[in-house]
């Protein structure tokens, strides 16, 4: 049978709580039996005392020393008493001979016993208190207390004689199991309520997680449509949130999985189709000989791309396996913008873009990677090329600070979207096709970019206003130190033609 946490913590709290209410149970008998003892010894002995004081003013003198009672009243005295409080109370000579008696508790008495002498001499010598026969005169044990009657004779106080009372211990346990059952009903009633609490509790408790434990089999699956219900702000409804955020980015991933295959199927088969079409219109001699080699020129293109495309798709594997090494030196910073600026030349001159921010620019040396940096540079201005509006501008600028060096690459043109803006780093995330003006690339271009500055122990942020600019900035700290040792490794191979260029 499977031992579910359901189970398992019911089970757990309600030994706790039956375990509980039966130490409490004990303790309260415990209690309360104590309790009951010693008021009724009280009870006794200040009966017992009271007869003794009535005794005292019952004693006739005979001659010195030597007294008597009245025994007509003190009869009826001592049988009041006895009735009154449920008990045995009777009267001793000094030998411990019974004179007289009054058995209120109807116990089995015999008459004939006498009182010990070891029980008389502490009862004449101030009280006695006790559970037993009282040296035989009860057949049972019973609760007893003795104390003496004195009078004021010539040479001082003297005892004449004791009163003891006696009460019947079965009496007593018939009142504890009165108690032990009204605490064990008290007990299960109360057990019984506690444990529908527990159970209610323990399942409101326990199924979230169930939902979740369901939640991911749907997962594994391939179902990532599922969402938990957050119900509470506790811990479990934390875990439930959590869960969903999980679940979030679980889908998310997935659906930049599919948006990456079928990008790179798209990217992989549109160049080949290009170029085993223009191969095979020179082979069959469908293209005119003087047409080759402008064909052959769109086929090393279209060659090109291809390359590039394995190149990112390499480098991502290297981020995820951390192959990605720096090998910082000591580079001009301004010149690296420039020459990458120099790349798209033809591109910022076709669309009438103005270039700002550089007129008066100063060499501005720096420590990091300066093949990463190309790479991070170019990324940047081939996404502000790519998206600034016809007759727009760029705007580039290099700041030097005491602790870092700050780089701004800001556009013209119709920016990103504010819901999108916090995505734009994420790997395979790609801008809104419905309004991209470039449905080329992998998705892959901005999260590079990001990786190769966070290894150089910076960081690089995003801002736009939509239809008016987009900026990215970034920062590198002064000093740069190799994350790695091993042959130099690049994000990107800086020897290809063309670097890839990421998407916006």
């Amino acid at each position: 049978m499977r031992k579910t946490l359901f189970k398992k913590y019911l089970g757990i709290t309600s030994s706790v709580i039956l375990v509980s209410f039966l130490i409490l149970s004990l303790v309260m008998l415990i209690f309360v039996s104590g309790y009951w003892k010693n008021e009724k010894r009280s009870l006794l002995h200040k009966n017992a005392e009271s007869v003794a004081g009535i005794a005292e003013t019952s004693v006739i003198t005979v001659k010195r020393k030597e007294y008597t009672l009245d025994a007509t009243r003190m009869q009826a005295f001592v049988m009041a008493f006895a009735q009154n409080i449920d008990s045995d109370i009777f009267i001793t000579n000094l030998g411990g001979k019974p004179l007289l008696a009054a058995y209120g508790s109807g116990g089995d008495v015999d008459g004939t016993k006498k009182v010990g002498p070891d029980v008389m001499r502490q009862t004449l010598g101030g009280r006695y208190s006790a559970e037993g026969t009282l040296g035989g005169i009860y057949k049972r044990p019973y609760y007893i207390v003795g104390v003496p009657i004195t009078v004021q004779a010539p040479d001082g106080p003297t005892a004449i004689g004791a009163v003891f009372a006696a009460y019947n211990t079965s009496s007593f346990n018939a009142f504890r199991w009165e108690m032990v059952k009204i605490f064990l009903l008290a007990a299960i009633a109360a057990f019984l309520v506690a444990f529908c609490i527990v159970w209610l509790f323990s399942y409101r408790m326990v199924q979230p997680l169930r939902n979740m434990a369901a939640a991911a089999r749907a997962f594994g699956e391939g179902n990532f449509s599922v969402r938990v219900a957050v119900s509470s702000q506790d811990e479990i409804g934390q875990l439930a949130a959590a869960f969903n955020n999980m679940a979030d980015s679980l889908a998310s991933g997935e659906n930049a999985r599919r948006n990456f295959i079928a990008n790179v199927s798209h990217e992989l088969k549109t160049p080949m189709t290009t170029i085993a079409g223009f191969i095979d219109g020179i082979l069959d001699g469908t293209i005119p000989p003087e047409r080759e080699k402008h064909y052959l020129t769109i086929v090393s293109q279209e060659v090109k791309r291809l390359s590039r495309l394995v190149h990112t798709m390499l480098n991502l594997s290297r981020i995820d396996s951390g192959e990605l090494r720096l090998h910082p030196a000591r580079f001009d910073l301004t010149n690296t913008i420039l020459v990458a600026l120099l790349s798209f030349e033809q591109k910022i001159e076709a669309k009438h873009i103005a270039v700002q921010g550089l007129e008066n620019a100063e060499s501005l040396f720096v420590d990091g990677d300066p093949d990463m940096i190309h790479q991070v540079v170019y990324n940047l201005i081939d996404n502000a090329v790519k998206f600034t509006n016809e007759g727009g501008y760029i705007r580039i600028s290099v700041t030097d600070k005491p602790d870092r060096t700050v780089v701004s690459i800001e556009n013209s043109g119709p920016g990103i979207p504010p819901d999108e803006l916090p995505l734009v780093f994420d790997r395979f995330y790609k801008t809104d096709k419905s309004r991209s003006q470039e449905r080329n690339g992998l998705g892959l271009g901005l999260y590079i970019v990001r990786t190769i500055i966070h290894l150089h122990g910076g960081e690089i942020t995003a801002q736009s206003e939509q239809n008016k600019y987009c900026r990215f900035e970034f920062w590198l700290p002064k000093k740069i130190e190799p994350h790695g040792r091993g042959e130099e490794r690049r994000l990107v191979d800086t020897t290809a033609d063309d670097p890839p260029a990421p998407d916006q």
